[in-house]
């Protein structure tokens, strides 16, 4: 039962996405220039190593470097918004992000720009939780937080999947530092708009306790151990000593962490809220949608330039129908989770991502038609179900904990992408060797690509069956978040 003070607040808050649209559009662009920046930069690798004088291991630090500060750092960040305040904490991402942006303009060598880069990702680790931290308490309606949870899930997979294509475009025109600079204006766009639009954090809200420094050190070790271990594998063998290193380091790293957090006096991370059957199932269900959603976005890529000859610009545009499937999903999440409640919901969504990687199997031998049919269901199932266990898994934890719990959902999400690249990247290697050749590929290597990604694209499809019985026995029919 509601206390008075609870009710008042809850009247308080915008009973339409139309009320709260300056809060919503602020927080949207915050997720867009985030999102964008995660993968705009992997067509102008060519130019930017040519301009750098970049070895291949350098460019390869380049594009790593963000998503190992990023992942590792997600949780801290959504620590700070607890502790600190979510508003707070996200106006201040958000500044150093835009100026991360702008140091681009002083690298001269390919040293500074894995710099940026890295510190590019770690401010964003203080954004995107927040992000959606925020989205969801902005309304105390169900509904509502459903619709706001599906927008922000399709700005950022518009932000992603359109990356490529405006940085072919980009590439044509400009230089390629133009693709990071352009963060500085949006970022203090989006400034403006959370400045102006989103309500100052209530102290009410903000968990109490002291900042556990080691339990944060070791979060970050673990995690980014663990992602760069994957990159580590695909790259230089499973069994070389590097990589063996790296995943004990993460391993180690993690049991500490575990020991940490559940001896310290104010842990950064209660892992009584893993206890919590909504919280790891939601997770698990969006670990193993971003496994296959990854998966396929990687090989497309390879698939449309080498296999089949095609540009950078004709390959990014090609991506649209991620987005389109985005789109098409969204007015069907919003009736299925009001008439059938999660668990349901999210078996629909399974069954839309198991279908499209069968059409992928098909697909990669019988041309573009079928990967586009492929892409919008996959898209339509992973939008089913980024939502639907987005809105479960913070609705399932109190109002202190919002931030830390989308921390979790994105680093789900962040370790589903790390498997999903090593699944594909290790069948590529085994199957055509470690080294692929540069330009158009002939016959016999399409063949064995086409061949590989088949058998890549049917484990994955065992894998995502297999940890979507898990998550999905632990979802509720609820169609209300307070009742988890």
């Amino acid at each position: 039962m509601s206390s008075p003070a609870s009710t008042t607040t809850a009247v308080c808050k915008p009973q339409s996405l139309r009320a709260a649209w300056p809060a919503l559009l602020a927080l949207c662009l915050t997720m867009l220039v985030e999102m964008v920046d995660n993968s705009i930069l992997n067509i102008a690798l060519p130019t930017i190593g040519r301009d750098l004088g970049a070895s291949p291991t350098d460019l390869q630090w380049i594009v790593g470097a963000y998503s190992l500060t990023f992942g590792g750092l997600l949780m801290v960040g959504g620590t700070m918004g607890d502790k600190l305040g979510r508003r707070r904490t996200l106006l201040v991402g958000l500044a150093l992000f835009g100026l991360a942006g702008l140091a681009v303009l002083l690298v001269t060598t390919p040293v500074q720009l894995i710099a940026v880069r890295a510190l590019s990702g770690a401010f964003a680790a203080f954004i995107e939780p927040l992000t959606m931290s925020l989205i969801f308490r902005l309304f105390d309606r169900d509904d509502l937080r459903t619709k706001a949870i599906g927008i922000i899930m399709v700005v950022s997979m518009i932000g992603f999947a359109v990356g490529p294509t405006l940085a072919g475009l980009a590439i044509a025109s400009w230089p390629w530092q133009a693709l990071l600079v352009i963060n500085a204006p949006v970022a203090a766009i989006a400034w403006i708009g959370v400045r102006f639009g989103v309500a100052k954090d209530d102290p009410a809200d903000r968990r109490s306790g002291g900042t556990d420094v080691v339990g944060a050190a070791l979060s970050v070790a673990s995690l980014g151990f663990l992602l760069y271990g994957f990159t580590a594998g695909v790259e230089n063998g499973w069994t070389a000593p590097l990589t063996i290193a790296v995943f004990a380091a993460g391993i180690l790293s993690l049991v500490g962490f575990i020991w940490r957090e559940k001896t310290a006096t104010d842990p950064m991370l209660d892992l009584k809220l893993l206890a919590l059957p909504t919280v790891s199932g939601s997770a698990i269900l969006q670990t193993a949608t971003m496994i296959a959603m990854v998966g396929v976005m990687f090989v497309s890529t390879q698939l449309y330039q080498f296999a089949w000859g095609w540009s950078a610009l004709q390959a990014g545009l090609a991506n649209l129908p991620f987005v389109a499937g985005m789109l098409v999903a969204g007015p069907f999440v919003d009736r299925a989770v009001a008439h059938f409640g999660h668990r349901k919901t999210s078996i629909g969504g399974v069954a839309l991502v198991l279908i499209s990687l069968v059409i992928w199997i098909f697909a990669l031998s019988h041309g573009f038609i079928w990967c586009a049919i492929g892409m919008l269901v996959m898209t339509m199932g992973m939008r089913t179900i980024m939502t639907t266990g987005a809105v479960a898994l913070l609705g399932a934890l109190p109002e202190s904990h919002t931030s830390i719990g989308s921390a979790l959902n994105d680093t789900a999400q962040e370790l589903g992408n790390a498997v999903g690249v090593a699944i594909v990247g290790t069948i590529m290697a085994t199957v055509l060797g470690s080294t692929l050749p540069q330009g158009a590929w002939d016959s016999a290597m399409v063949a064995g690509f086409v061949h590989s990604q088949q058998i890549s694209f049917t484990i994955l499809a065992g894998i995502v069956l297999v940890m979507s019985i898990f998550g999905i026995r632990t979802l509720t029919d609820s169609k209300e978040t307070e009742e988890h």
